[in-house]
């Protein structure tokens, strides 16, 4: 039986693109591996591994989530490491502001897509669903060349931008593992509030 490993993400316009690849090439050399930037894009739901069947009913409840919730503005405003919370970062990430809209779009999916087992276990481990800031991966530091970095030469990575687009569709996204990174397949994408 076919697995997809699936996830929910907004994608963003090419000149958002365009402009956080700039960034990527202003960044001080780090050991990292660079996202490529048709890959940049926003995780909405990671669901994990699914069938054939599963994913036809992750694309309807997409479709009927996308339908509840207007376009919204999503404002990008800074580059630092990330996870925020973690004394060790794992990645580059351009965060966004919080919003409402943001958050009520997340939680809605969070709640529709409850019963996959992934899911599941996500929700019941995670308090911060309402904290979450919307953030984009440039780039995955690799940890044991970052290790090897005295902690007062790791360079710093905070720079502010002020990047503003329209989250108009989500999209259900298939990403397959390889050794050049992870490699993603629109499959659906469903407008919002249409």
């Amino acid at each position: 039986m076919q697995r997809h490993r699936i996830f929910i993400a907004i994608n963003l316009p090419e000149n958002i693109k365009k402009k956080l690849a700039d960034c990527q090439k202003n960044l001080p050399e780090l050991p990292i591996r660079w996202t490529k930037r048709e890959n940049f894009h926003i995780t909405l739901e990671f669901i994990g591994y699914v069938n054939n069947d599963e994913l036809l009913e992750i694309m309807e409840i997409a479709k009927k989530v996308a339908l509840r919730h207007s376009p919204f503005l999503v404002h990008l405003t800074k580059i630092c490491y990330g996870p925020l919370d973690k004394d060790l970062p794992r990645m580059v990430w351009a965060i966004g502001e919080k919003s409402k809209e943001f958050a009520s779009l997340r939680d809605d999916l969070e709640r529709s897509l409850f019963e996959f087992p992934e899911n599941r276990r996500n929700l019941s481990t995670s308090k911060k669903a309402r904290e979450f800031s919307p953030h984009i991966t440039l780039g995955r530091i690799r940890q044991w060349e970052w290790r090897w970095i005295e902690p007062e030469e790791r360079p710093a990575v905070e720079e502010d931008i002020n990047l503003t687009f329209e989250a108009k569709s989500i999209e259900v996204m298939e990403s397959k593992l390889k050794k050049t990174g992870a490699e993603y397949t629109m499959l659906e994408t469903y407008n919002l509030g249409f």
